[in-house]
């Protein structure tokens, strides 16, 4: 990034700030590094990237801001001290308590020091606009070997999936006539997904799961530091028994992931410099987001593979809070107050939830209060880490997430009775539906079927969820065309004020805002004003279908 200090307004507010501080006789580090925040996340924005202040980093160091990508590596911190402070001695001080040097600004308002790759590379009079710029320039320019190669595999690795995942459906097929325990586990499994998942789910996506695991289960294992993850995970342990029958005669797994290793490598080193769990699990969301676009453009398109930046995240469980509290006269952590995510995605929605909870009262909602299910199996196995992780942080206890089912949720609201992946998976789903739910809240999957009708690649239908559609929503519209009205977010709002059915709770939706003023959604307003009493909507004038380079959408919340 090259930048200049002419016509430049982030410089000149920040030259006012210092003007400002100094007419006021003010020094203390608190205040004067305002200028400096403000000019560094100005610049960060640019970037595309994000400035985070005070992120703890695994060591226990503090940097007043650590600037993260799109992918949430940290590609730089900054270090600000008191104008009376001895610049060179308060950075030798932190060299030595161990602060990172890879990409590190150390300033005092008149002069600042960058160090990268633990070399002290550039000392700039920052009263000079010039040498601040270039202080700016080589800061935000930076990437090191590590980042570079990092890049370039991801990108080579989005581009070699659909070739990894055929060499892998080749050998699948390979293994069909000679290998008839492979057979009979693949058939065994099949069977469940129908029951489970989808009753007409197709022996391609059976194969697909297949493959999604064993190309990415070493990266579970790794950088979640979880080597019996598959021993644990209960989903993980069934596509296990399949894979074990795959592998029992002429294919080896291990000789065939060897040619992933530059790509696993570079993963798993990155991940690494990643200190805060929460800022590894940003960083994997989006390392699932260009695998999924490389693995399956139809899967991606299906079900949405766009997951909720943590910002609408932490907004939805604030305000789920608030809502509690001022029209219930309750809180997350009481007794009773029981939470579903019902499309979790990789789990961000429970992990904020977690972190609200009343120390005493946590480990009763971790077993009992709080549920969540994923139909995807990727994101399903980042959830279930990322919870149980999550509740070993703040217990200093590791316990297996038992409230997450692997589930399609609409298909839930079936009477029938189902087996869910064996024992294990099935007493969740049960226990599920057996509990009254007081909160809905998460982002459901936005595609209500396919761009191109040719692509084969429509959602499935619900005969439970359509059947209440058509009785409410389309049976009450105006409207002449009601096919939109079977959008997956209509369909579950459908569902979810059933779940909550004549009791008191909160529905709390990242929504499209069609609904909002479409005719074709006439009937949708209508019953939505008669089943909840109040209804808060925050509209981000964003509509997926028809823009998708903004992909914006609604943050929705109602309860009765």
């Amino acid at each position: 990034m090259e930048i200049s200090p002419k016509n430049n307004r982030a410089f000149d507010a920040y030259y006012g700030a210092l003007e400002a501080f100094a007419n006021q006789g003010v020094t203390h580090e608190q205040a004067v590094r305002l200028g400096f925040t403000n000019l560094l996340d100005a610049y960060s924005k640019s970037a595309g990237w994000t400035l985070v202040l005070e992120q703890r980093l695994s060591n226990g160091k503090i940097p007043d801001g650590t600037v993260f990508d799109t992918f949430r590596i940290p590609r730089g911190y900054w270090e600000a001290k008191d104008t009376q402070d001895d610049l060179d001695a308060e950075i030798q001080n932190k060299i030595k308590s161990g602060y990172p040097l890879v990409n590190t600004i150390f300033e005092d308002t008149r002069r600042a020091v960058l160090f990268q790759d633990k070399q002290r590379v550039l000392s700039v009079d920052l009263r000079k606009p010039t040498e601040l710029a270039d202080l700016l320039s080589r800061f935000f320019s930076y990437t090191g070997a590590q980042i570079d190669e990092f890049h370039r595999a991801v990108a080579e690795f989005q581009d070699r999936i659909p070739d990894l995942a055929r060499g892998l459906e080749r050998r699948i097929e390979e293994e069909r006539p000679v290998n008839p325990a492979f057979v009979a586990a693949f058939e065994s499994f099949h069977d469940v997904c129908r029951s489970a998942l989808n009753p007409n789910i197709s022996v391609q996506a059976i194969e697909e799961m297949l493959v999604q695991h064993l190309l990415t289960e070493r990266l579970f294992r790794t950088v979640f530091n979880s080597p019996e993850f598959a021993k644990r995970n209960v989903i993980a342990g069934e596509i296990e028994k399949v894979i074990h029958a795959l592998t029992s005669q002429s294919f080896s797994r291990d000789e065939f992931l060897k040619q992933l290793d530059y790509f696993y490598n570079a993963i798993e080193n990155t991940a690494r410099t990643i200190y805060d769990f929460s800022e590894k699990q940003g960083f994997l969301n989006t390392v699932y987001e260009r695998f999924f676009q490389g693995f399956s453009r139809a899967t991606a398109d299906t079900h949405g593979i766009v997951y909720t930046p943590q910002a609408i995240v932490d907004f939805m469980c604030r305000s789920v809070e608030e809502v509690l509290e001022s029209e219930f006269g309750l809180s997350l952590s009481d007794k009773g107050v029981t939470i579903l995510d019902p499309c979790t995605g990789t789990g961000n929605f429970v992990v904020n939830l977690l972190r609200r909870i009343r120390p005493l009262d946590l480990r009763r909602k971790y077993e009992s209060e709080l549920f969540a299910n994923e139909v995807m199996l990727l994101p399903y196995y980042v959830a279930s880490l990322n919870i149980e992780h999550a509740y070993y942080e703040l217990s200093g206890q590791y316990r297996l997430f038992e409230g997450i089912a692997f589930a399609d949720t609409l298909d839930m609201a079936e009477a029938k009775q189902l087996a869910m992946f064996g024992e294990d998976n099935t007493e969740r789903v049960q226990r599920q539906k057996d509990t009254p739910i007081t909160v809905i809240i998460g982002n459901p999957p936005y595609n209500v079927g396919q761009q191109n009708e040719n692509d084969n690649n429509k959602n499935r239908r619900y005969s439970v969820i359509d059947n209440r559609i058509r009785d409410t929503y389309v049976k009450h519209s105006r409207a002449t065309l009601k096919t939109q009205v079977y959008d997956a977010y209509v369909r579950f709002f459908r569902w979810a004020t059933d779940r909550l059915g004549d009791r008191d709770g909160i529905v709390c939706f990242v929504t499209n805002n069609s609904f909002v003023d479409q005719i074709a959604f006439d009937g949708v307003r209508k019953h939505l004003a008669q089943d909840f009493t109040r209804f808060y909507h925050l509209d981000l004038h964003g509509n997926v279908r028809k823009n998708r380079k903004s992909a914006r959408r609604t943050m929705f919340s109602v309860f009765k």
